[in-house]
């Protein structure tokens, strides 16, 4: 698998077309998971994955960073109407929206950090940093190496020298990653803009959530190749490799996932979570993310159920899937789970049959929930954009603690070129345990691409079977 992780670096160097074509291709070999080791449960090694490591991430990131700020940007702020963006932040108290417009490495803002966008009658954009610390390419420095109130007279008289009509700042009320203007840097910013130019300034929110949003055919090609990581890894976890029954806990099996994520060098953004279902023991719902099952001892007939996400490559994944701990005379699941399993894969279906161009989330989830209403499927929406966080920037398609419309970020509409979580969940009654409702909770990465929604790595379609 070496010889794959040199090959990955090699697809770097291609065009973005060839690229998504070869890498949709190593995403399958990349999510088999290693042969069983002969003994033991932990799997240390980091060579069954084509992962970079992190000075090797610094090329394709930047790169890719450049190819958005060159061709990406521009648009969006024509499409916006803002002759310039200003994003201001100091050092440990970052923009959200900062470390995306940055190269790397790049680990905080130094001391106070000032980037200009200034968008010029043809609509290109001009790209400055007035910064004691110069960042280099892609930006031009356009001061650099004085004090703190020269850096501030100095980005007052380059917002003067462009004459811009509407300055976009980083304020929203509904978006928290559009909203990472402090109170004290708006202060300052207002005190050094020339006389009438505080008018000028107004919210940067829409140009933001395009920008988080939006996924390049550069990102488009890597990220299958990202997910796929992800349901390699649950597929190690969900296995005898790691799991023994009455012997493993399901909080063993969060750790390993995490140790896992880790010894590849990749970054959890959140804790994994595994919880178990069992036969006569009805689970209530109303925990995290409304996932219907306890923690314990795994014991055959359990079922199992698995939540992740990870960055790589300035990517987020978020992945759910769902396994069954084999009992000492069975071969497969119970038919029962094999039909609820399906129930879940048709409600996926019912929800990205609804993605319409155009369409707000709310509007979204409506939809669902008549096409799971009519045919008979209980089922649970709550879909959120994937790309540089977790949970993204875009429309939020429901919640598992509100069924109903979203104001604000629900209102917001569908674009092309954008990836969501596809999460959800349906519960059925399953004959096998005497009619106990049993949860089956899904998520998958998937592209939108104006046409149809396209999962970035698959989705799962059978059980993972623990013997």
């Amino acid at each position: 698998m070496m010889i794959l992780a040199r090959y990955l670096r090699v697809l770097f160097a291609f065009s973005s077309a060839t690229l998504g074509a070869l890498l949709f291709a190593t995403a399958a070999v990349a999510a088999t998971p290693a042969p069983e080791p002969a003994q033991g449960r932990r799997v240390d090694t980091a060579a069954d994955y084509a992962v970079l490591p992190p000075h090797e991430r610094v090329e394709p990131e930047n790169r890719i960073l450049t190819e958005r700020l060159d061709q990406l940007l521009p648009k969006l702020m024509t499409e916006a109407g803002l002759d310039m963006w200003v994003v201001v932040n100091r050092e440990y108290a970052e923009d959200p929206v900062y470390f995306t417009l940055v190269p790397q490495p790049s680990f905080a803002a130094r001391r106070t950090t000032m980037l200009v966008f200034s968008r010029a009658a043809d609509g290109t954009v001009e790209r400055l940093a007035v910064n004691r610390y110069p960042l280099g390419g892609p930006y031009k420095s356009a001061w650099s190496g004085g004090d703190l109130d020269a850096q501030w007279k100095a980005l007052g008289a380059l917002i003067a020298s462009r004459e811009p009509k509407r300055i976009g700042i980083n304020v929203s009320r509904s978006w928290a990653a559009a909203d990472g203007l402090t109170h004290a840097l708006h202060e300052r910013l207002v005190e050094a803009l020339p006389p009438g130019y505080a008018d000028r300034l107004v919210s940067a929110e829409a140009l933001i959530i395009r920008w988080i949003e939006t996924r390049t055919p550069a990102e488009q090609a890597v990220y299958p190749h990202i997910n796929s990581i992800a349901r390699g890894v649950i597929s190690e976890a969900f296995s005898g490799r790691v799991i023994t029954s009455g012997v493993t806990t399901t909080d063993d099996v969060a750790w390993y996932i995490r140790e896992r994520f880790e010894s590849l060098g990749l970054r959890p953004w959140f804790m994994p979570t595994v919880d178990r279902q069992r036969a006569g023991q009805p689970c209530p719902v109303g925990g995290s993310g409304g996932h219907c099952g306890d923690e314990g001892r795994i014991e055959a007939g359990d079922i199992l159920h698995t939540d992740v996400g990870f960055c790589y490559l300035k990517l987020c994944t978020d992945t759910q899937e769902m396994a069954y701990m084999l009992k000492a005379y069975e071969e497969d699941v119970p038919p029962g789970l094999k039909a609820a399993l399906a129930s879940g894969n048709r409600w996926q279906d019912i929800l990205t049959a609804s993605f319409q161009e155009g369409r707000s989330g709310n509007e979204i989830l409506a939809a669902t929930i008549k096409g799971c209403a009519a045919v008979g499927l209980a089922c649970s929406t709550y879909s959120h954009p994937l790309g540089f966080f977790g949970h993204s920037l875009g429309p939020t398609i429901g919640m598992w603690d509100n069924q109903g419309p979203t104001p604000g970020t629900g209102e917001y509409p569908l674009h092309r070129d954008t990836v969501y979580a596809i999460e959800g969940n349906v519960a059925v009654s399953l004959q096998e345990w005497g009619g106990q409702r049993v949860q089956i909770m899904l998520e998958q990465g998937a592209l939108f691409d104006g046409k149809g929604v396209h999962y970035l790595a698959g989705r799962q379609t059978e059980w993972h079977l623990i013997r």
